[in-house]
């Protein structure tokens, strides 16, 4: 663990054409909180969280996926850390610096293998947050961020070589071999996972609720006014957490989640998961079954942003 200098997750920054309808959607029917604007922009934090914000919103011609931000403990493993991806020929999008958006601290981006852009900061203040209450259907926290690949195997080497992320749990296919691989920089059982897919793209981001009935409550909410469910609610095998994924009105997938699993990292040993047994994807037996079609609505759009850094 001591080459890992990435602490945990921040946020995902989504852009997309028609930032009122996005911001709506995310701050009535899913349950965050806009914390600040600036033109064209919308940060929008989880009620439970430390963190400025788990989701920033860019008003742009072009659907894509902005970036995917992660946690460091101090300036000088920021520094340590550009200077290494630097030296392994690593693409860096912007040089350590003071980070402009709310919270300020300092940090760097670069792009991994297939061109997404990945910032790690430190030194971000911390917000003023709240507990969740009991019933409350709000997210507490941003859980984890999967991205689709066309390069897998890749992808996962470089998150493993290049930012020491550790390797949780796969899911594989009898006909289609490995399709999901989980990574954790932490002791969560995933805050990054990568999944097959046609082309780079956000795959889903998940947030966390406070408990199961919380969990139920927000699933519920959310189909009584009618937004589109994908898949769920049900209980996988890896990470034995819930899931409920929807779609946001801008065909990202949307996932509610709680009770992921903790683990302990010096005794864990990867499983490979056959996900063609119902009981490895969703233990409950209560969620639609996961086809083709299903799989289809999280292949999302190409990227449109790939090794092209966002202007903010």
């Amino acid at each position: 663990m001591d080459s890992r200098l990435i602490t945990h997750l921040r946020h995902v920054d989504l852009a997309v054409p028609d930032l009122a309808a996005q911001r709506a959607f995310y701050t009535g029917h899913w349950g965050l909180t806009e914390v600040a604007t600036d033109t064209g922009l919308s940060f929008l934090a989880a009620e439970g969280s430390p963190e400025q914000y788990v989701v920033r919103l860019r008003e742009a011609a072009d659907k894509r996926m902005d970036l995917i931000a992660f946690g460091a403990a101090s300036r000088a493993d920021v520094d340590t850390l550009a200077e290494r991806l630097g030296r392994a020929g690593v693409r860096i999008a912007t040089e350590p610096g003071a980070v402009a958006t709310p919270g300020g601290g300092y940090g760097f981006r670069f792009f991994d293998n297939e061109g997404r852009t990945v910032e790690v900061s430190t030194e971000v203040e911390l917000r003023a947050h709240r507990k969740v209450e009991e019933t409350e259907s709000v997210p507490v926290r941003l859980s984890h961020v999967v991205v689709n690949s066309a390069d897998p195997e890749g992808t996962v080497a470089f998150y493993e070589e290049h930012l020491a992320f550790a390797l949780s749990d796969v899911l594989m296919h009898p006909r289609m071999g490995n399709m999901m691989w989980f990574l954790r920089c932490n002791d969560w059982h995933h805050s990054f996972a990568v999944a097959r897919g046609p082309h780079p793209a956000l795959h889903h981001a998940s947030f966390e609720l406070r408990g199961i009935d919380e969990y139920m409550r927000g699933t519920g909410r959310l189909l009584r006014v009618g937004v589109e469910k994908i898949w769920g609610p049900g209980r996988h095998k890896a990470g034995n957490n819930t899931f409920s994924y929807f779609l946001d009105p801008h065909g990202n997938t949307v996932e509610y989640t709680t009770e992921l699993e903790r683990l302990d990292e010096d005794t864990w040993h990867p499983g490979l998961h056959d996900f063609s047994d119902p009981m490895v994807s969703d233990q409950w037996g209560t969620a639609n079954a996961m086809d083709e079609f299903v799989a289809r609505k999280s292949f999302n759009d190409p990227d449109k942003g790939l090794f092209v850094a966002p202007p903010v």
